[in-house]
Protein backbone atom coordinates (compact mmCIF):
# COMPACT_ATOMS: atom_id res chain seq x y z
CA UNK A 1 0.00 0.00 0.00
CA UNK A 2 2.80 2.47 1.21
CA UNK A 3 4.27 1.60 -2.44
CA UNK A 4 1.61 2.43 -4.49
CA UNK A 5 1.38 5.52 -2.51
CA UNK A 6 4.80 6.49 -2.53
CA UNK A 7 4.45 5.69 -7.00
CA UNK A 8 1.61 8.14 -7.04
CA UNK A 9 3.44 11.01 -4.62
CA UNK A 10 6.51 10.79 -7.37
CA UNK A 11 4.53 10.94 -10.13
CA UNK A 12 2.46 13.56 -9.39
CA UNK A 13 5.63 15.59 -8.50
CA UNK A 14 5.92 18.64 -6.22
CA UNK A 15 4.21 22.51 -6.08
CA UNK A 16 6.82 24.59 -4.46
CA UNK A 17 5.39 27.63 -2.52
CA UNK A 18 7.41 30.89 -1.25
CA UNK A 19 6.99 30.68 2.04
CA UNK A 20 7.15 34.35 2.70
CA UNK A 21 4.02 34.33 0.17
CA UNK A 22 2.28 32.11 2.44
CA UNK A 23 2.41 34.48 5.37
CA UNK A 24 1.79 37.66 3.62
CA UNK A 25 -0.71 37.02 0.92
CA UNK A 26 -2.88 38.46 3.03
CA UNK A 27 -1.02 42.06 3.05
CA UNK A 28 -1.30 42.02 -1.00
CA UNK A 29 -5.03 42.21 -0.72
CA UNK A 30 -5.38 38.77 -1.67
CA UNK A 31 -8.16 37.25 -0.16
CA UNK A 32 -8.01 33.52 1.09
CA UNK A 33 -9.78 32.01 -2.32
CA UNK A 34 -7.79 34.08 -4.41
CA UNK A 35 -4.47 31.98 -2.89
CA UNK A 36 -6.10 29.23 -3.37
CA UNK A 37 -6.58 29.65 -7.01
CA UNK A 38 -2.87 30.66 -7.34
CA UNK A 39 -1.98 27.62 -5.49
CA UNK A 40 -4.26 25.49 -8.11
CA UNK A 41 -2.54 27.43 -11.13
CA UNK A 42 1.27 27.40 -9.09
CA UNK A 43 0.48 23.15 -9.18
CA UNK A 44 -0.44 23.25 -12.90
CA UNK A 45 1.86 25.06 -14.03
CA UNK A 46 4.67 22.92 -11.82
CA UNK A 47 2.91 20.20 -14.26
CA UNK A 48 3.93 22.26 -17.72
CA UNK A 49 0.01 23.28 -17.72
CA UNK A 50 0.71 26.61 -18.10
CA UNK A 51 -3.23 27.61 -18.65
CA UNK A 52 -5.27 25.23 -17.34
CA UNK A 53 -9.07 25.11 -18.19
CA UNK A 54 -11.35 26.47 -15.92
CA UNK A 55 -13.64 23.28 -15.42
CA UNK A 56 -10.12 21.84 -14.26
CA UNK A 57 -9.64 24.68 -11.48
CA UNK A 58 -13.07 24.44 -10.71
CA UNK A 59 -13.11 20.62 -9.95
CA UNK A 60 -9.77 20.92 -8.38
CA UNK A 61 -11.10 23.86 -5.93
CA UNK A 62 -14.58 22.15 -5.59
CA UNK A 63 -16.54 25.37 -6.79
CA UNK A 64 -18.51 26.23 -10.17
CA UNK A 65 -17.19 27.31 -13.13
CA UNK A 66 -18.40 30.96 -12.56
CA UNK A 67 -16.92 31.05 -9.13
CA UNK A 68 -13.36 30.34 -10.90
CA UNK A 69 -13.84 32.90 -13.77
CA UNK A 70 -15.06 35.44 -11.19
CA UNK A 71 -11.68 35.05 -9.23
CA UNK A 72 -9.88 35.33 -11.91
CA UNK A 73 -10.91 38.32 -13.45
CA UNK A 74 -10.80 39.66 -9.38
CA UNK A 75 -7.13 38.64 -9.63
CA UNK A 76 -6.13 40.48 -12.87
CA UNK A 77 -8.26 43.58 -12.15
CA UNK A 78 -6.01 43.63 -8.49
CA UNK A 79 -2.66 43.34 -10.36
CA UNK A 80 -2.14 40.09 -9.05
CA UNK A 81 -1.63 37.98 -12.33
CA UNK A 82 -1.88 38.53 -15.54
CA UNK A 83 -2.20 36.41 -18.93
CA UNK A 84 0.64 36.20 -20.95
CA UNK A 85 1.57 34.85 -24.54
CA UNK A 86 4.38 32.51 -24.38
CA UNK A 87 6.29 31.48 -27.86
CA UNK A 88 7.68 27.92 -27.61
CA UNK A 89 9.97 27.03 -30.45
CA UNK A 90 8.43 25.28 -33.51
CA UNK A 91 4.71 25.54 -32.01
CA UNK A 92 1.99 28.28 -32.56
CA UNK A 93 1.96 30.82 -29.48
CA UNK A 94 0.01 29.94 -26.82
CA UNK A 95 -1.21 31.60 -23.44
CA UNK A 96 -0.15 31.69 -19.97
CA UNK A 97 -0.31 32.82 -16.15
CA UNK A 98 2.29 34.94 -14.81
CA UNK A 99 2.61 35.42 -11.20
CA UNK A 100 5.27 38.19 -11.13
CA UNK A 101 2.95 40.55 -10.57
CA UNK A 102 2.65 38.94 -6.83
CA UNK A 103 6.38 39.07 -6.53
CA UNK A 104 6.79 42.33 -7.38
CA UNK A 105 4.13 43.19 -4.26
CA UNK A 106 5.92 41.54 -1.95
CA UNK A 107 9.33 42.60 -3.21
CA UNK A 108 8.07 46.19 -3.10
CA UNK A 109 6.33 45.45 0.47
CA UNK A 110 8.88 43.63 2.15
CA UNK A 111 11.75 46.60 0.90
CA UNK A 112 9.57 48.64 2.29
CA UNK A 113 9.13 47.31 5.67
CA UNK A 114 13.57 46.97 5.70
CA UNK A 115 14.15 50.19 5.04
CA UNK A 116 11.52 51.57 7.42
CA UNK A 117 13.12 49.67 10.20
CA UNK A 118 16.55 50.38 8.72
CA UNK A 119 16.47 53.94 8.71
CA UNK A 120 13.86 55.04 11.44
CA UNK A 121 14.77 54.58 15.19
CA UNK A 122 12.53 52.40 17.09
CA UNK A 123 11.01 55.71 19.24
CA UNK A 124 9.52 57.72 16.60
CA UNK A 125 6.26 55.86 16.64
CA UNK A 126 6.33 55.17 13.12
CA UNK A 127 3.95 52.10 12.14
CA UNK A 128 4.54 49.47 9.98
CA UNK A 129 2.16 48.17 7.71
CA UNK A 130 1.72 44.77 9.34
CA UNK A 131 1.58 47.03 12.55
CA UNK A 132 -1.63 48.60 11.17
CA UNK A 133 -3.20 44.91 10.00
CA UNK A 134 -2.11 43.47 13.77
CA UNK A 135 -3.51 46.74 15.28
CA UNK A 136 -6.99 46.55 13.48
CA UNK A 137 -7.21 42.86 14.20
CA UNK A 138 -6.45 43.81 18.23
CA UNK A 139 -8.85 46.63 18.47
CA UNK A 140 -11.69 45.04 16.71
CA UNK A 141 -10.95 41.76 19.12
CA UNK A 142 -11.06 39.40 16.13
CA UNK A 143 -9.54 38.51 12.56
CA UNK A 144 -10.37 41.29 9.37
CA UNK A 145 -12.18 39.40 7.03
CA UNK A 146 -10.94 39.09 3.20
CA UNK A 147 -12.70 42.27 2.07
CA UNK A 148 -11.45 44.20 5.44
CA UNK A 149 -7.90 43.44 4.55
CA UNK A 150 -8.39 44.44 0.72
CA UNK A 151 -9.66 47.38 2.20
CA UNK A 152 -6.81 48.19 4.12
CA UNK A 153 -4.33 47.19 1.36
CA UNK A 154 -6.62 49.95 -0.57
CA UNK A 155 -5.57 52.80 1.94
CA UNK A 156 -2.31 52.18 2.03
CA UNK A 157 -1.44 51.33 -1.54
CA UNK A 158 -3.78 53.10 -3.84
CA UNK A 159 -5.23 56.23 -1.25
CA UNK A 160 -1.36 56.13 -0.15
CA UNK A 161 -2.17 56.82 3.37
CA UNK A 162 0.58 56.90 5.73
CA UNK A 163 0.27 53.93 8.68
CA UNK A 164 0.53 56.80 11.36
CA UNK A 165 -3.09 58.27 9.98
CA UNK A 166 -5.19 54.86 9.45
CA UNK A 167 -3.90 53.98 13.40
CA UNK A 168 -4.68 57.27 14.19
CA UNK A 169 -8.53 56.73 12.45
CA UNK A 170 -8.75 53.52 14.19
CA UNK A 171 -8.14 55.43 17.40
CA UNK A 172 -10.64 57.84 16.55
CA UNK A 173 -13.15 54.55 15.87
CA UNK A 174 -12.34 53.47 18.98
CA UNK A 175 -13.01 56.26 21.35
CA UNK A 176 -16.03 56.30 19.63
CA UNK A 177 -17.40 52.37 20.24
CA UNK A 178 -17.48 52.12 16.51
CA UNK A 179 -15.49 49.41 15.23
CA UNK A 180 -15.79 49.49 11.58
CA UNK A 181 -13.67 50.25 8.61
CA UNK A 182 -16.22 51.66 6.63
CA UNK A 183 -16.36 54.60 10.08
CA UNK A 184 -12.91 54.46 9.49
CA UNK A 185 -13.15 55.35 5.83
CA UNK A 186 -14.85 58.04 6.23
CA UNK A 187 -12.57 59.74 8.80
CA UNK A 188 -10.04 59.35 6.78
CA UNK A 189 -12.28 60.86 3.72
CA UNK A 190 -12.64 64.12 6.04
CA UNK A 191 -8.97 64.61 6.57
CA UNK A 192 -8.41 64.12 2.21
CA UNK A 193 -11.11 66.74 2.29
CA UNK A 194 -8.83 69.01 4.23
CA UNK A 195 -5.67 68.19 2.45
CA UNK A 196 -4.36 66.49 5.95
CA UNK A 197 -2.11 64.11 4.89
CA UNK A 198 -0.09 63.25 7.83
CA UNK A 199 -1.14 62.02 11.68
CA UNK A 200 0.96 65.23 12.34
CA UNK A 201 -1.38 67.85 10.43
CA UNK A 202 -4.48 66.51 11.81
CA UNK A 203 -2.79 66.93 15.60
CA UNK A 204 -2.12 70.23 14.38
CA UNK A 205 -5.48 70.81 12.57
CA UNK A 206 -7.37 70.03 15.86
CA UNK A 207 -4.70 72.49 18.00
CA UNK A 208 -6.06 74.89 16.14
CA UNK A 209 -9.38 74.34 16.04
CA UNK A 210 -9.31 73.80 19.89
CA UNK A 211 -7.27 77.43 20.42
CA UNK A 212 -10.53 79.77 20.64
CA UNK A 213 -11.43 77.71 23.40
CA UNK A 214 -7.95 77.64 25.54
CA UNK A 215 -9.18 80.61 27.34
CA UNK A 216 -12.15 80.10 28.54
CA UNK A 217 -11.85 78.83 32.52
CA UNK A 218 -12.35 75.13 33.19
CA UNK A 219 -11.95 72.92 36.27
CA UNK A 220 -9.94 69.89 36.32
CA UNK A 221 -13.62 68.40 37.40
CA UNK A 222 -14.91 69.46 33.84
CA UNK A 223 -12.16 68.27 31.69
CA UNK A 224 -11.88 65.08 33.32
CA UNK A 225 -15.57 64.21 32.68
CA UNK A 226 -15.22 66.03 28.95
CA UNK A 227 -16.26 63.88 26.27
CA UNK A 228 -14.02 63.56 23.69
CA UNK A 229 -14.13 65.75 20.97
CA UNK A 230 -13.28 63.53 17.54
CA UNK A 231 -10.48 64.93 14.90
CA UNK A 232 -12.55 65.54 12.27
CA UNK A 233 -15.75 68.44 12.10
CA UNK A 234 -19.05 67.33 13.43
CA UNK A 235 -20.41 68.36 9.85
CA UNK A 236 -17.95 65.50 8.48
CA UNK A 237 -18.65 62.61 11.21
CA UNK A 238 -19.05 59.75 9.74
CA UNK A 239 -22.28 57.22 9.94
CA UNK A 240 -21.79 54.29 12.16
CA UNK A 241 -21.67 51.55 9.40
CA UNK A 242 -21.25 48.25 11.03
Amino acid sequence: MMDEFAKALLAEGNTTVATLLVRRYRELGMTNDEFLVYLQLKSFADQGVAFPETKDLAAALGKSEQQVFDLLHQMIEKKLIQIQPIQKKGQLASDAYDFSLIFEKLAKLTTTQTTATDSRPVATGQSSRQAVFQQIEQEFGRPLSPIELEMISQWLDQDHYEPELVLLALKEAVLSQVYSLKYMDRILLSWEKKHLKTAAQVQQDKARRDRPNTSAPTSKQSTANSPHIPLFNIGDQPYHDV
